[in-house]
């Protein structure tokens, strides 16, 4: 049987596949505060420290915790991913790419790349169908509780994660990501992504994909005015398509992406047609 062409589809997690931040839906609800209200106290002390806002932030979850009497564990942060809500179409959406990938000879394989933490990503409904989650993660100490941020994610950081997709690289492979590789060895070249987002903090990702001949989609909640913020990214060339968040089968999102596979696997079997005619005059 013929090797499938493999494709990454590269997700942001916060406002691109979910409605809101992960930590809204019932890890902030549990310390009592209301989303808006906690987000403006840990982003303050984040600043009064001079801390990074991610980094300032998961410190914040663990020293409120701490002063509550709360649990952090692994479980109990992978039980709040149950409670996360989805934009249409998301928890139907993988199975059915793969599905279109699959009769096109193309293996489709999904992954997040998220400020989000990946205790709570774990617990979500649609975990299973990522092959890798990047995303903030803790050490744990004996007793099970969060002392130390394990791994940042940030806008800066995301590129690296980019380029271990591209290699192949798994979570801890840091020093390899820079290490040369030729491009034909490289399982998955930067024309077969597609990255979605949804803010600012996707931009250094979508841009790289963009520029490197991959597509970048800047998604939008079509609920509300987040819009603008999409159309400005594509004014300014950072993106390729502008698109409301609404993963169903025939909306705009299912027809452009469709649309991308289909331009791949045509590119594949062009490129095929034209080896063995090189091969006849070799």
């Amino acid at each position: 049987m013929v090797k499938k062409t493999k494709v990454a589809m590269i997700y942001d997690f916060d406002g691109t596949l979910s409605v809101t931040d992960m930590q809204n839906y019932a890890l902030i609800p549990e310390f009592g505060m209301e989303p808006d209200k906690f987000w403006a106290e840990a982003n303050q002390w984040g600043r009064d420290h001079c801390a990074d806002q991610v980094t300032g932030s998961m410190y914040y979850f663990v020293k409120k915790a701490r002063e509550m009497g709360i649990s952090l564990t692994r479980e109990n942060l992978a039980e709040t991913g149950k409670n996360i809500e989805y934009f249409e179409g998301v928890e139907h959406w993988f199975e059915r790419i793969n599905y279109y990938g699959w009769k096109l000879n193309l293996e489709v394989e999904h992954y997040i790349i998220s400020a989000g933490y990946e205790e709570i990503l774990q617990g979500c409904k649609i975990f299973k169908f990522f092959k890798n989650v990047f995303g903030c993660s803790f050490a744990f100490d004996e007793t099970g509780q969060p002392v130390w941020p394990a791994r940042i994610v940030n806008y800066s950081t995301k590129t690296q994660y980019l380029s271990k997709i591209n290699k192949g690289l798994g979570k801890l492979e840091d020093r390899a990501v820079n290490e040369f590789m030729p491009d034909n060895k490289r399982p998955i070249p930067f024309n077969r992504m597609i990255y979605f987002g949804d803010g600012s903090t996707d931009i250094p990702s979508m841009k790289l994909t963009k520029e490197r001949g991959g597509n970048a989609i800047a998604v939008y909640n079509p609920k509300n005015k987040d819009r603008e913020v999409a159309l400005k990214l594509l004014r300014d060339g950072r993106v390729n398509f502008a698109l409301p968040a609404d993963y169903r089968e025939g909306h705009q999102i299912d027809k452009v992406v469709k649309t991308i596979l289909d331009k791949l696997a045509t590119e594949r079997d062009l490129d095929d047609l034209k080896a063995k005619e090189k091969k006849k005059i070799a």
